[in-house]
């Protein structure tokens, strides 16, 4: 992996508890497997309790004393704050403490830099990358002119760290041209599916919830799969064809996390959107994460964010392997929920059946004695729908199935 490239940074992680706030240590541990996921060493945190976030410093005066001690102590190279810095936060806090001042949002930019692998994903995090930067090129001062240093510096915006804001500038809108390619492309690839009358079924969840080890499973798309957050970024699609013999396609999305960063959801939207243009959403859950509660949430309000509503939702509480207890699991915004371990396999026969069952919710049941003259019809219900049944009588073809609202038009448009 990348982070075994160089010396590994020495960071100090840094966070705010805010009155109304969640659990801040939980966020800190999070924000801890962020920073190795990039390649950092954290050497020590600091948390305080505040009820507004310091508009000028982030934490108070006597937090960055504290801080100022804590990296002396410890030869950190610099801090990681938990929540995005403005340019003003990011230069105060430089110009009291002389070290790298980094924060979540650049730690997330970083670790998709080194994940992006197609075209459009270096397109959208390069994009995403310069956007975050045009407005803190003041901030970061001097130190966006290191090649090569580290977290912040990586992938496909490193060599752009020293333009100006009226070339970064262009480069975005040169970007956003690319990306809008990318997005007419995508809704081709849309527009072809809905002819085919595939259902479409996107895959979405918490980073590091098992989505692609699942999506491994039922297709054998070999798409990588590690214990660590944002293991893929990179959009898949798969087809995958059911016991009943319906024909479906699973759709992978970039994994959800508290906090994802504005500048990707804006860069990622047409890739997120995947879910919004779906027949049905499969919610993977980690059931062995503590926090399992908050990152179904978390997942709820991106979906929201994205005008991904009033879809069937079927949520999977993936990880039953690594469970030592019962566990009551629950989700009651999902249609139905399944447990499973996607690593072991187990439970994906009750997946596959609750997937066949609520795609049926979807689609008009017919029972009809076709006419042998109509014969051609039964091939347009084999391709499009779920044949039940099909028995040869004297007086024609009886059959029994499922088929998409369109087809059960064409079929009986000239009984």
């Amino acid at each position: 992996m990348y982070e075994t490239e160089q010396k590994k940074e020495r960071v100090i992680l840094v966070g705010i508890s805010l009155s109304d706030a969640e659990d801040v240590d939980q966020s800190l541990d999070e924000l801890e497997e962020l920073a190795r996921t990039a390649g950092a060493e954290c050497v020590g945190r600091v948390i305080q309790k505040r009820e507004l976030i310091h508009p000028g410093t982030y934490v108070g005066k006597g937090k960055i004393d504290e801080i100022r001690d804590l990296l002396w102590e410890t030869e950190a190279d610099g801090i990681i704050c938990d929540d995005e810095l403005s340019p003003a936060q990011i230069g105060n806090l430089k110009d009291e403490l002389h070290t790298k001042i980094m924060d979540r949002t650049l730690l997330i930019l970083d670790i998709f830099a080194a994940r992006a692998s197609t075209n459009e994903g270096k397109i959208q995090v390069e994009l995403a990358q310069l956007k975050y930067r045009q407005s803190r090129l003041t901030g970061y001062g001097t130190s966006l002119s290191r090649l090569g240093g580290g977290i912040g510096t990586r992938g496909p915006g490193e060599k752009k760290l020293e333009m100006d804001r009226r070339l970064i500038k262009g480069r975005i809108a040169r970007l956003n041209r690319e990306l809008t390619e990318v997005k007419n492309h995508r809704q081709v690839a849309r527009e072809q599916r809905k002819k085919e009358m595939l259902p479409v079924i996107a895959i979405v969840g918490y980073t590091n919830a098992g989505k692609s080890t699942l999506l491994n499973y039922l297709t054998g798309a070999e798409v990588l799969a590690e214990n660590k957050l944002f293991a893929t970024l990179d959009p898949t699609t798969r087809g995958y064809q059911l016991g009943s013999g319906q024909k479906v396609l699973f759709t992978d999305t970039v994994g959800f996390i508290r906090k994802l960063p504005h500048h990707l959801i804006d860069a990622f939207r047409s890739t997120l959107e995947e879910a919004k243009y779906a027949d049905l959403i499969l919610h993977v859950v980690d059931a062995s994460n503590p926090q399992l509660d908050e990152q179904m949430h978390i997942v709820y309000e991106t979906l929201r964010g994205l005008g991904v509503q009033d879809k069937p939702v079927i949520t999977v509480f993936n990880k039953q392997d690594l469970l030592t207890e019962p566990v009551i699991l629950r989700d009651f915004q999902a249609d139905a929920t399944v447990p499973i371990s996607a690593a072991t396999g187990a439970g994906i026969d009750a997946l596959e059946s609750k997937l066949e069952e609520v795609l049926r919710g979807q689609k008009a049941l017919v029972e009809y004695t076709f006419p042998y003259k109509d014969a051609a019809k039964i091939q347009l219900i084999r391709k499009y729908g779920e044949l039940l049944r099909e028995e040869y009588l004297e007086d024609g073809i009886a059959v029994e199935a499922y088929v998409p609202i369109p087809i059960y038009g064409k079929i009986f448009a000239d009984s």
